[in-house]
């Protein structure tokens, strides 16, 4: 299909071609060959009058009208992708659909095990992929890389519809035959503490608990730092040090694991986990459906 002379089908290509920045990524993500990826960005070259992609050393590097274009070519292809797909109506017990679910570790284990049961109680045949994150969640819910996010409000995007889910609190938790097995957590105790922390991989943004933190004017001395929320509360067994988790986690953890939990001796706002989807979805009848699993989850997590 043309418009205005431009085969529409390179779209898609050029799409990959500039996320990617690469001609053979490209190639291999829509499975066609290289040299035939190539020939589509000579005809998006003839077309747009630009290079679009330039060899600088041993990379790809956006001219700037490719830059210009990137977001704009991507926001059709979602509008597009959300138009195909969104049906008039949804069965969940015969639809093959797959939805993609932007998750923490921290919901992957508190949340999503009570999700995917719901959906089983419910005799969905529609399967679910949870997405790591690896950047900004906002940024792959623009680009269509998720049909959800699950994440804290400080995330969410003021571009997009969300509902809260549930709200948690934050604990101290250490090892329970260790020296803060059985103490009074003051102040003076949490800040002087050795502490473990976990600090998102390539994040630009400090992880929800530290900006609470940051917010109340607490510092932690910190001496260990890991990429996993669930794995946190593990690595101070057998140590001196202490955590800073949420309450649901530790819940989860201090059922198999040797530790005691604290609240924390200063006052913090709540921890409010969202959910969040595209407006171009807003009245796409998978994804309400998706979202009620979701809520329906989040009142048995609050219930147990």
């Amino acid at each position: 299909m043309r418009f205005k002379k431009l085969d529409l089908n390179l779209l898609v290509a050029l799409d990959h071609m500039l996320t990617l920045q690469s001609v053979s990524g490209a190639a291999d993500k829509m499975f066609m060959s290289q040299s035939a990826m190539s020939n589509a960005l000579t005809r998006l070259r003839d077309y747009f009058d630009d290079p679009l992609l330039v060899q600088v050393g041993k990379r790809m590097v956006l001219t700037p009208q490719a830059e210009a274009m990137k977001d704009q070519i991507r926001d059709i292809l979602v509008r597009v992708e959300a138009t195909i797909e969104t049906q008039p109506e949804f069965d969940p017990t015969v639809s093959k659909r797959k939805f993609n679910v932007l998750v923490s570790d921290y919901t992957l284990r508190v949340l999503m095990p009570l999700v995917v049961a719901e959906m089983e109680r419910q005799g969905a045949r529609c399967s679910l992929n949870m997405v790591a994150q690896k950047e900004s969640p906002y940024l792959m819910l623009e680009r269509g890389d998720a049909d959800l996010l699950v994440t804290p409000d400080l995330f969410t995007s003021a571009e997009h519809p969300s509902s809260l889910l549930f709200e948690d609190a934050y604990v101290v938790v250490a090892w329970s035959e260790g020296p803060h097995g059985n103490v009074d957590m003051d102040l003076k105790r949490y800040q002087e503490t050795p502490h473990a922390i976990m600090v998102p991989p390539g994040s630009t943004s400090n992880p929800a608990e530290a900006q609470l933190l940051e917010a109340a004017g607490v510092t932690r001395n910190v001496d260990l730092t890991t990429y996993s929320f669930s794995a946190l509360p593990h690595l101070i067994v057998g140590t001196s040090r202490i955590a800073t988790v949420h309450k649901q986690l530790a819940k989860v953890v201090m059922k198999h694991s040797p530790l005691v939990s604290y609240p924390l001796p200063f006052e913090t706002g709540p921890f409010r986990q969202m959910v969040q989807w595209h407006s171009y979805r807003d009245r796409d009848p998978g994804i309400y459906w998706l979202r009620s699993v979701f809520a329906k989850a989040s009142q048995t997590l609050l219930s147990n």
